[in-house]
């Protein structure tokens, strides 16, 4: 039986981006146990719409409604470094899925690796206060939590999300490769991999940012559905060192292809391990293990 309406902000709903894909899931499972109804925004402005600025306009919705005696949800941005969105939300809110890496180098590494933990901490200890039921898209953060949190924490909403497969058979695309530039993030791109691959005669078409190699295929940024229909088509991809199960990674999954990653990073594969080939990225001899198509 369907429950009380529920009001809801979502900061980003496209279907073309990784947190509006999550949104979607997470509504999704809101529309299980709730009638919903998107909290629309009366004030429109360019500025309104970046993701640092439009989390604190959400939660001033929220607030309008919380006191109208309305029940509120709020989806996304979620990062749990950001304490102050947890600790403005209207009580008994509904929060969506919680995000978060843990690695991070170059520029701001003093700021991540030792700021970050400090609100991660202060994070916990407000979602706790509050009773937040508490959902992190992956386990990334999952180290950074104490044992009470874990015990009544849900981790890896979106993994558990896709849980089929495409039985697509003709493959005529060696790589598809997600980039996108980060420049927290440079040394986790595996850049002399992917020369190693253009060296050895792989087709490779690059999804995201531009990467600069006149041997590869920029396709840009690509509405999800064209995405579908290449990976449909592909055989491999690589998986990124920061967060193997990245949605990108995942929908590569479904459509049966095999997801490269570098034998250092082995003991992180726990889900659809069939799907991952192991091969030292240092090692070119490994390259035999990929077949061309």
């Amino acid at each position: 039986m369907m429950s009380k309406r529920i009001n809801y902000w979502v900061c980003d709903n496209s279907y073309n981006t990784g947190e509006g894909r999550l949104a979607s899931f997470f509504l999704q499972d809101l529309k299980k146990n709730y009638k919903i109804k998107k909290i629309k925004q009366t004030y429109k402005n360019a500025v309104i719409n970046h993701r640092y600025i439009s989390p604190f306009v959400g939660i001033f919705y929220c607030w309008i409604y919380y006191l109208k005696n309305k029940k509120v949800c709020y989806i996304n941005y979620l990062p749990l470094w950001n304490f102050l969105i947890f600790l403005l939300l209207p009580p008994r809110t509904i929060i969506g899925p919680i995000t978060g890496g843990a690695q991070f180098v170059d520029e701001s590494f003093f700021i991540r690796s030792y700021l970050f933990p400090i609100f991660y901490k202060i994070s916990e200890i407000i979602i706790n206060k509050r009773n937040y039921n508490i959902i992190f898209a992956t386990e990334l953060l999952k180290n950074y939590l104490s044992k009470k949190t874990k015990k009544k924490s849900i981790f890896n909403y979106i993994v558990k999300k896709f849980n089929y497969k495409n039985k697509n058979k003709k493959k005529n695309i060696d790589f598809i490769v997600y980039y996108r530039v980060h420049k927290n993030k440079k040394s986790l791109f595996p850049y002399k991999f992917i020369h190693n691959l253009i060296a050895a005669k792989f087709k490779i078409i690059i999804i995201g940012d531009k990467l600069k190699h006149k041997k590869v295929i920029n396709y840009g940024n690509i509405s999800n559905y064209n995405l579908t229909k290449l990976q449909a088509k592909a055989k491999y991809t690589i998986a990124s060192a920061e967060n193997i199960y990245s949605l990108f990674t995942l929908e590569c999954i479904t459509h049966n292809m095999k997801i490269i990653i570098d034998k250092k990073n082995k003991s992180k594969i726990r889900f659809y391990k069939s799907s991952f080939l192991k091969i030292n990225f240092e090692n070119t001899k490994e390259l035999n293990k990929i077949k061309f198509i």
